[in-house]
């Protein structure tokens, strides 16, 4: 029996993509439902994939043109288990399949920390959906802490290493439409080194006239190789870029996105940056307090991962 696995690019499907064959009780073959992005095409391939109208933050209309594409999928007689990290493009799949009695898991992102998210709160009024939180601090009731896509990595090196200068910087701000970080790319023109050598992934950031050669998306085996070469990655506080950073051993310098600054639809970036910063596998710090200090510190600690990703059990207590 088949396993669709649901999620939204960026952070949520780079999630899904770790977590799913963690997951105990779920099994393949999987197919997997998203957007079609360079990071989709790059990620996934060789995967069996069905790309769907993208849905923004707080997008209903497209949310409901994916309604029939979700019911054709969940209607395939071999599907029987619904996987999704969110984020609300997943609200169709999960509502049609508890429709048809199929298994459905919804898995929080490891952006909220202190409690689910809007779609999280939606998933949770779906009955017979079983809801797992990546926190410990917030479970109860129908959620259920069973682990975190943190886990598999440990910090190592802890600053013991500094660099005197950077040679090779990756930034990267994500692709979440509609939203860009113009704050810290002038901020990182004004602490990064003159001769540093930097790949520029800008997504909706309009740094045209800033005088930096960036780009809208890289595909994800190209940024993991650039990240890989990088004497420091600083990002945006997304869960999908830090967990790329992670995977080559880099601990990232996190910025977070604001709400008050129209850089994202709320604050939960600084969520993520606490948390990562909270387990040594980050340096997280404010777009406009950041220093070329913040970003040698970085580049002085390294991260491991265990040799075997700990498994997350699902289905009820």
């Amino acid at each position: 029996m088949t396993t669709l696995l649901v999620a939204s690019t960026g952070g949520h499907l780079k999630q899904l993509h770790r977590l799913h064959r963690r997951l105990t009780g779920v099994e393949g073959p999987f197919r997997w439902a998203t957007f079609d992005t360079p990071q989709s095409r790059s990620l996934l391939e060789g995967e069996t994939v069905e790309f769907v109208r993208f849905v923004g933050g707080r997008d209903p209309l497209n949310l409901l043109r994916n309604t029939p594409a979700a019911n054709r999928m969940v209607r395939d007689a071999d599907v029987q288990t619904v996987v999704s990290t969110g984020s609300s493009m997943a609200l169709p799949f999960f509502a049609l399949a508890r429709a048809r009695r199929l298994d459905c898991h919804y898995i929080e992102s490891a952006a909220r920390s202190d409690g689910p998210s809007v779609t999280g709160r939606a998933m949770s009024r779906i009955p017979g959906v079983l809801l797992y939180c990546q926190y410990p601090g917030w479970a109860g009731g129908r959620w259920n802490y069973r682990g975190s896509v943190f886990d598999s990595f440990t910090a190592e090196g802890q600053g013991d290493e500094a660099p005197e200068t950077l040679a090779r910087v990756v930034v990267t701000l994500g692709t979440y439409r509609g939203y860009g970080f113009l704050r810290l790319v002038e901020r990182l023109l004004e602490v990064l080194p003159p001769d540093a050598e930097v790949l520029w992934q800008t997504g909706d950031t309009d740094a045209s006239g800033l005088g930096i050669d960036g780009h809208y998306a890289i595909p994800e085996r190209e940024l993991i190789d650039a990240m890989r070469e990088a004497d420091v990655v600083v990002a945006h506080a997304g869960v999908g870029t830090a967990l790329a950073a992670l995977e080559v051993g880099k601990c990232p310098v996190l910025v977070p996105r604001r709400l008050a600054h129209g850089e994202h639809v709320d604050d939960h970036q600084t969520q993520i940056a606490q948390e990562l910063a909270r387990r040594g596998l980050s340096v997280s710090v404010e777009a406009d307090a950041l220093t070329r200090d913040d970003l040698l510190d970085a580049a002085g600690r390294s991260v491991g991962t265990l040799a075997a990703d700990p498994p997350l059990r699902t289905g009820l207590p």
